[in-house]
């Protein structure tokens, strides 16, 4: 099957008729690129953020290119990424790396999708000026309603030469070049003591709430004294930067647990914030497609604080998916924990998917719940 935009699909990511695996900046970056692409080898070629494959497979098939380096935060992503390659033929043009130095090491272009946060295009800017090749060249575009002249001014804290393309069907895309010599300390990840918990918080600029305690994790907070006493495994399920895992291995040293998501860069926090209080010995931090990995029936407990979106789009799919991952590890008689915005009432979701559901407190804005396997 030849490539085209149009055959790229988000599977195993959410599919609905408003979310889509492509947009118009995808195809901008990739035009914008095409001449330094057609001057440069795959393996010099970066592609980041990459959401289900579009910018890493446009390059491969239209410069015939291999050895492209990709990175993206999501594992489902990165899953999507490989069925579209497999689906176009083109499975042996790229491989997936984190970021870092062996994904930036001799870079000469670099294609980007622009992150929502500030912080983050900080962080993707600083290792490429960091790592790449002196020459390179940065092709980072978005949507022309989410970019922002503050991200001008974050690119030209680490390029000298900074500029924007003429928009194209309200995208545009900033291009950058001539990094600039970088200090010794990397700048992430943050920490922050937060003395209600008596813990460290530690992210990295892609995790959900940064170094804070959003106001869901602290309202379900709350109720893990609830946690059955007879419990000897609890999973914190999309664990951000690994919150309730900390909380809850600090309260019970008894329990094993395990936290997971599928953010890289909320993995990454979760095991700063568990070595930065002394717990990276007794919580495990996997990045995992929901709990695709665990066996049936194998935890006593689940706790989480599931997304209400996918991207900009207000979506139950994900949260419902974490709720179906969760009646399957629970062992018969196990706890699914986990709070929610009151206005989504996942209540008959949960008896559903879970078993018996038990409203534990409420209020202006949240809903925590207990569900029972059956």
């Amino acid at each position: 099957m030849t490539f085209s935009f149009e055959h790229l699909k988000r599977w195993p990511d959410a599919e609905a008729a408003n979310l889509f695996a492509v947009d118009a900046s995808d195809r901008l970056i990739v035009d914008e690129a095409d001449e330094a692409l057609s001057e440069v080898s795959g393996s010099e070629t970066v592609v980041i953020g990459d959401r289900y494959g579009a910018l890493t497979l446009g390059v491969a098939s239209r410069h015939n290119a291999t050895g492209i380096r990709t990175q993206q935060d999501w594992l489902t992503g990165e899953q999507a990424l490989a069925n579209n390659a497999r689906a176009a033929g083109l499975e042996a043009s790229y491989r997936s790396l984190p970021l870092g130095a062996e994904l930036l090491a001799g870079a000469k272009v670099v294609l980007l999708q622009l992150p929502r946060s500030l912080a983050e295009l900080d962080e993707v800017a600083d290792l490429i000026a960091r790592f790449a090749d002196p020459t390179v060249t940065v092709y980072a575009g978005g949507r022309i309603k989410h970019i922002t002249l503050a991200m001008n001014e974050v690119l030209g804290a680490s390029f000298d030469t900074v500029s924007a393309t003429r928009a194209r069907q309200k995208s545009r895309v900033l291009v950058a070049s001539n990094p600039q010599a970088t200090p010794d300390d990397r700048p992430y990840p943050k920490r922050e003591f937060h003395a209600e918990l008596g813990l460290t918080v530690a992210a990295y600029p892609g995790a959900f709430a940064g170094t804070s305690l959003d106001i869901g994790t602290r309202f379900l907070l709350d109720f893990l004294g609830q946690v059955s006493p007879s419990a000897h495994s609890v999973i914190d399920l999309g664990c951000g930067t690994g919150i309730l895992a900390a909380a809850i291995a600090k309260q019970r040293p008894d329990l094993q647990v395990l936290a997971t998501d599928q953010s890289q860069a909320a993995v990454e926090s979760a095991r700063a914030t568990m070595a930065a209080n002394g717990l990276a010995d007794r919580v495990t931090v996997v990045r995992d497609d929901g709990l695709a990995s665990q066996p049936d029936a194998s935890t006593d407990a689940v706790l989480c604080n599931p997304p209400f979106h996918v991207g900009s789009t207000v979506h139950t799919g994900v949260a419902l998916s974490l709720f179906r991952d969760a009646g399957r590890v629970l062992v018969p008689g196990g706890q699914l924990f986990t709070v929610f915005n009151s206005h989504l009432a996942y209540q008959s979701d949960l008896r559903r998917l879970v078993g018996p559901t038990t409203v534990l407190g409420q209020n202006a804005k949240f809903t925590v719940t207990v569900s029972t396997k059956r």
